[in-house]
């Protein structure tokens, strides 16, 4: 379960953020997830769990939106309880900001498909073609990208998101949706 361009920054056209050139932001200075909503997997996932933390706290762009919006930065943990992801936003000195509350309902049916890919991805590099290889990332790459902007979109009254802040969180989501 690869990021696919986890590294980017956001600086697509459509980011009126980025205006063009990379944005470089941490908004998020902390980030952890809730122990108890994820089980340890396997060495693959573990490392891009690691790495998608890693990538957002060094770069992000994590905008709170709304009434009286605390300025950031952030320290946020992200938990899943009962089919919810939970953003729990708060400042530097732990204080509560906000507490942002999605469904996953609506994702369901798009990790279900990334896992799939990732696990044929997995299976491929071990024995397929180069060109096999390549068809089957393209395909991973394309749900992670669907996840990750349906993510955006999903929290676009909340938070303003870059692609590449919204690509990691849809990493994490998809780690802490393997409970088991």
């Amino acid at each position: 379960m690869t990021d696919p361009g986890s590294n980017e920054p956001g600086t697509g056209d459509s980011d009126p953020m980025s205006q063009g050139e990379p944005v470089r932001c941490r908004s998020i200075v902390k980030i952890q997830l809730d122990e108890k909503s994820f089980l340890r997997r396997r060495p693959e996932v573990e490392h891009e769990r690691e790495v998608a933390l890693f990538d957002l706290v060094e770069e992000n762009v994590f905008i709170l939106k709304g009434e009286s919006p605390a300025a950031g930065p952030y320290h946020l943990k992200l938990s899943l309880v009962e089919d919810r992801l939970i953003f729990d936003v708060r400042d530097t000195a732990d204080a509560p900001c906000r507490e942002i509350v999605l469904t996953v309902r609506p994702f369901r049916m798009i990790i279900k498909d990334y896992f799939m890919v990732c696990e044929s991805y997995f299976d491929a590099i071990k024995a397929a073609t180069p060109s096999h290889i390549e068809a089957i990332d393209m395909g991973r790459r394309g749900l992670h990208n669907e996840g990750a902007q349906m993510l955006k979109e999903r929290m676009a009254e909340h938070v303003e998101l870059d692609q590449g802040t919204s690509r990691r969180f849809f990493t994490l989501l998809c780690v802490l949706h393997m409970r088991g």
